[in-house]
């Protein structure tokens, strides 16, 4: 198991209980750079788990890379430190990993701390959803646009494992052949839509992506993103260009210029809807 932490707080050892609840396994924890106390209370608590310290803050991907080469598993869990997995998570998503052997990853029904289904397992977008979704979903949340490329309609059915697009990197279990394959996270995505091109790298290799809503987990989104929200916006949407760019292919290459206004509007609504909560 693999927690990537940056200046999460407490959060970080609540974490690390729930998955040591789930039974002996290894597990890492990679500190990007936190000065806010979160590494030394996992010590006092728990001062066997083993803690990697780059020194800087790499990033979530780069940061997961070098847990995962940490370890030594089959399967390896990677995660955010702002949740809590509830018991039995690890061996429901294990049990989807050894089932189907085409499958590189898996990934968990993520709740909210209020209970609402957070939309971890979602599709590829087309341009006329993703223009869509990056206009309205901010504002009108239920549009058809958010919706479609939500995929809302797996809130109706919580036992089935799905093979879905993309899976949030806030949780998943991983292949590590598979992995290692594709040469995991690419690190040029400092923050944000990693999973996406994780995923999506993974389906141009002819591996599946499964969404298992049996395994649920809790996240508290935005520990560490709320002390830094408008270098948060301004990474999220770097990484959403960055993956349009590489994702995009014939006739569509030419509407990029259209993607790269979309995103930037995108980016200033972010920014004022920020200001405006303040």
């Amino acid at each position: 198991m693999v927690v990537v932490n940056y200046e999460s707080g407490s959060v970080l050892a609540s974490c690390i209980a729930s998955l040591r609840a789930e039974g002996p396994a290894e597990l890492v924890v990679v500190d990007n750079g936190s000065t806010d106390g979160s590494v030394d209370e996992l010590r006092q608590r728990f001062p066997d788990v083993k803690v990697l310290l780059p020194g800087r803050n790499l990033g979530y991907g780069a940061g997961a890379n070098r847990g995962v080469a940490a370890t030594r598993s089959e399967f390896v869990l990677v995660c955010n430190p702002d949740l809590s997995v509830s018991p039995g998570v690890l061996m429901e998503l294990t049990k989807v990993l050894q089932t189907d052997p085409t499958a590189a990853v898996v990934g968990p029904l993520i709740r909210t701390p209020e209970g609402e289904r957070y939309p971890s397992a979602r599709r590829f977008p087309s341009m006329i959803d993703a223009a869509g979704h990056a206009l309205l979903g901010q504002f009108v949340p239920n549009n058809p646009f958010t919706r479609a490329y939500q995929e809302s309609d797996l809130a109706l059915d919580l036992e089935t494992v799905r093979t879905v697009d993309w899976v949030s990197g806030a949780c998943f279990l991983v292949r590590r052949s598979a992995f290692e394959q594709v040469g995991g996270f690419d690190e040029l995505f400092f923050m944000y839509a990693e999973d996406v091109d994780l995923c999506w790298r993974l389906g141009r290799t002819h591996w599946k992506v499964a969404y298992a809503p049996r395994a649920v987990v809790t996240h508290v989104q935005g520990v560490s993103t709320a002390r830094h929200p408008y270098r948060m916006i301004i990474e999220h949407h770097r990484s959403l260009l960055r993956f349009a760019r590489r994702s995009t292919t014939g006739w569509r290459r030419a509407l990029l210029p259209l993607v790269v206004v979309g995103i930037g509007v995108r980016a200033m609504l972010a920014g004022l809807r920020e200001k405006s909560t303040r």
